[in-house]
């Protein structure tokens, strides 16, 4: 059995905003949501900057009780779901709720709690832990929370795949309806990262930038002054249905889900396979799962980190799967916008996908200005561009070599 999925809401909480109108908005401008960091005292570490979500209350979408009682993590994947559901209009009142689930991605979950608790049991004992602290830091509950909320009852589960985690729920998502698991998935990504211990390890590992003085510059994929990529946060759903489903209920299509491969490298725990070879494979996968050809892609949103060795060895891959193709394809980088999401990023790329094939507009990697010669595609330099975008394609890649690509496709019925 395999059914066409069709995406029929979205709802998001990013560093450009509390909703996805917002976050489309500052996409389309290039503009950036990085900067101090203000969730901790960063003066101890070596970056000092952040994508961080502005203005975030959980009281504006659950009681004091319940948000007391909550990671950050969750609190953003709950509030991205209410904005989902509701676009979507999920009202399956008198349907089985059976027949609905929900997969989630997160690379850390609850680490904030983790660490406040952590340091309760130093300064106090194991008497003083809280008894909220296994439940609020396992990654599950992002999806469990969820479920518990609308009353979900089908496959219910989290994904962690580094930074390909919320790709890999989103894919397996369109995998569970395909089969006819369920008729419906809740999906997406969520990541609360920014804390002095996690700013601290990836600053041992060199990974993320240090460009504090120039906040807003610092992310800079493909460009040849990259010095790293710059945490960020936030929460990403997207609602997928059968089409049938969808037609039933009358519901508003978005677009459709059309492709999914995942991949190893077995190669390096940070780096990436020489020449991108599992990313080779991911991409080739994904088309091949949606019955497409590498000409019939119009827009490829890559997973553009801004490190090192990530940006040449994607440009490597996307040159190995489309040819002389590759020069022609418009490519863009979310991550130069909103830092990296992290278990996160492949949910709001998705969404950047679905919007861009919505809208016409292929938003911009912000901060390319020295044309570095291993990385010589078009990448949308700085300036958002207008093109008929019938096809797109999302990179995820993780450490451990993970490796994603999702389809997406304009609906036709």
């Amino acid at each position: 059995m395999s059914r066409r999925v069709v995406i029929t809401g979205m709802g998001a909480i990013s560093p450009l905003g509390l909703d996805v109108p917002t976050l489309w908005q500052g996409l389309a401008e290039g503009r950036s949501g990085i900067g101090p960091i203000t969730l901790f005292d960063p003066s101890e570490n070596k970056t000092k900057i952040a994508a961080e979500v502005k203005g975030f209350d959980p009281l504006n979408y659950m009681d004091r009780k319940e948000a007391r009682r909550t990671d950050r993590f969750v609190q953003m994947v709950l509030a991205a779901s209410q904005e989902a559901v509701a676009q979507a209009d999920l009202n399956l009142e008198g349907r089985d709720l059976e027949r609905v689930g929900v997969v989630i991605g997160s690379g850390i979950g609850g680490f904030a709690t983790l660490w406040e608790q952590f340091n309760v049991l130093v300064e106090r004992g194991p008497r003083g832990t809280s008894p909220f602290l296994v439940p609020m830091m396992i990654t599950d509950m992002a999806a469990g929370k969820i479920a518990i909320h609308y009353g979900f009852k089908g496959l219910n589960f989290v994904t962690t795949s580094a930074c390909a985690s919320s790709g890999n729920a989103i894919g397996e998502a369109w995998e569970a309806i395909r089969r006819g698991v369920v008729d419906a998935m809740v999906t997406g990504g969520t990541e609360a990262p920014i804390l002095s211990m996690a700013v601290a390890g990836f600053n041992a590992a060199r990974a993320i930038s240090t460009r504090n003085d120039e906040p807003e510059r610092a992310s800079r994929p493909f460009d040849a002054q990259r010095d790293g990529f710059v945490m960020g946060e936030g929460a990403v759903v997207l609602i997928l249905e059968s089409l049938e489903h969808a037609q039933q209920r009358g519901a508003t299509i978005l677009a459709e889900m059309v492709g999914y491969a995942a991949t190893c490298d077995a190669y390096h725990v940070s780096a990436p396979a020489p020449g991108g070879e599992g990313a080779i494979r991911s991409m080739q996968g994904a088309l091949r799962s949606a019955g497409l050809q590498p000409a019939d892609v119009d827009y490829i949103n890559a997973h553009g980190t801004s490190t090192q060795l990530n940006d040449p060895a994607e440009t490597l891959a996307i040159k190995a799967v489309f040819g002389e193709l590759a020069y022609q394809v418009p490519i863009s980088s979310t991550k130069s916008m909103i830092g990296h999401l992290l278990g996160a990023a492949g949910a709001i790329e998705a969404v950047a996908c679905v919007q861009t094939i919505r809208t016409g507009t292929i938003h911009p990697t912000i901060n390319y200005e020295f044309p570095d010669p291993d990385c010589d595609l078009d990448y949308v330099p700085n300036v958002a561009r207008q093109a008929d975008v019938r096809v797109a394609l999302s990179n995820s890649f993780g450490f451990g070599g993970h490796n994603v690509t999702l389809a997406f496709a304009r609906y036709e019925a």
